[in-house]
């Protein structure tokens, strides 16, 4: 009896505090499709930024708004390594290159001297919003991959923090905390990242799903066998400061097991987080490189899309890699910035839409 009085006070309790149950964390596929229907670009517009000569490489588009203009933040590779630029546009077609702002280190000591790709963090991430960045602690952020040696992505990259109290869309070179925030050699790294660590996006969660304001996702390279070898695969870390991180879960969210999974990029259509991001070498079938995406309800459990992709290669321009997304919605028309490399190794900006614009008159460097 005494049991009986108990479940039904706990019951009531229950009820009278509105309690609800539990949202799956699964997807379901009716609502994958219509964000598919939402977010697909079929609409190959052509090349929009193209390196000055063929020793060049941009890579990594990342697009925000800011005084009325649309900036973009992109990499260029060398030889020596990765630098951040930007470039501006009035209507997302037709950029203009504006300089440097995270150059290579004078100092050879330090972790990143011979790289610094920079990435665009706490974003307003809504579908068809405003695209500005949100300043925090009053200064402007972006994560970064860096690293000392010289190369194409050698040797042991992490993960860094810079950031500017200036004016995000101009160019001055941004300032960096002393030390990575993220390494592979970290005592507490996970069997899937022991390797070597690459991209990042930092979003800000004001309902801190995961218990804290701030939220990393980044893909590493890893083994829990061979650290030398391996995947690399997507997953977590959080902060409550924007300064000092700590890693999110044992596992990744993202894993497909073999070749790459990455490149993460977070938009929030309604109620659904749908993370872009790319994948290449999976299997003999999917030798090159393409991108994805997968759906959330609460940034922790992710959906994978198993349908078409959202970009192949398929043009003279990208048809090698097309890779690498950025995508944002903008007066009803959705625009999937990505990398393109063709089968010269040639390695440009490219976009795709929603609906057809035309094509781009850019070529690239013969």
């Amino acid at each position: 009896m005494k049991k009986l009085t108990l479940l039904i006070i706990v019951c009531t309790v229950l009820l009278i505090s509105g309690f609800k149950k539990p949202k799956s964390v699964v997807v379901p596929e009716e609502m994958m499709q219509q964000v598919y229907q939402q977010i697909k670009t079929p609409f190959k517009y052509g090349l929009v930024m193209v390196p000055p000569n063929n020793s060049k490489k941009m890579d990594c588009p990342g697009i925000f708004r800011k005084n009325g203009k649309w900036i973009m933040s992109y990499l260029i590779y060398d030889g020596r390594g990765y630098e951040t630029w930007l470039a501006k546009s009035d209507d997302l077609l037709h950029w203009e290159n504006m300089g440097r702002i995270m150059s290579f280190s004078g100092d050879s000591t330090r972790w990143d001297w011979n790289q610094k790709a920079g990435y665009v963090s706490l974003q307003d991430y809504k579908w068809g919003g405003s695209y500005e960045l949100e300043p925090w602690d009053g200064k402007y952020w972006m994560s970064y991959f860096g690293g000392n040696l010289k190369g194409y992505e050698t040797g042991l990259l992490s993960i860094g923090m810079a950031y500017t109290d200036k004016d995000p869309a101009t160019v001055h070179e941004w300032k960096y905390q002393d030390k990575p925030v993220l390494m592979a050699n970290n005592p507490d790294v996970r069997w899937w990242e022991n390797s070597t660590m690459y991209k990042s996006t930092v979003i800000r969660d004001k309902g801190k799903l995961t218990g804290h304001p701030f939220v990393m996702y980044y893909n590493a390279r890893g083994d829990s066998i061979n650290p030398g070898r391996g995947a690399e695969r997507i997953g977590m870390a959080v902060s409550d400061d924007m300064k000092t991180w700590k890693r999110f879960m044992k596992d990744p969210v993202i894993n497909h097991h073999k070749g790459i999974s990455g490149d993460p990029y977070i938009q929030k259509i309604g109620n659904v987080y749908v993370m872009f991001y790319f994948g290449a070498f999976w299997n003999k079938e999917r030798s090159n490189a393409f991108n994805r995406f997968a759906c959330s309800y609460d940034l922790v459990h992710w959906t994978d899309w198993t349908g078409e992709d959202l970009i192949a290669p398929s043009e003279p321009y990208d048809n090698l890699f097309a890779h690498k997304s950025f995508v944002i919605k903008h007066k009803g028309v959705v625009y999937h910035f990505y990398c393109a490399v063709n089968k010269k190794e040639q390695r440009g900006i490219a976009v795709a839409t929603s609906r057809d614009l035309g094509k781009s008159e850019m070529e690239f460097v013969k």
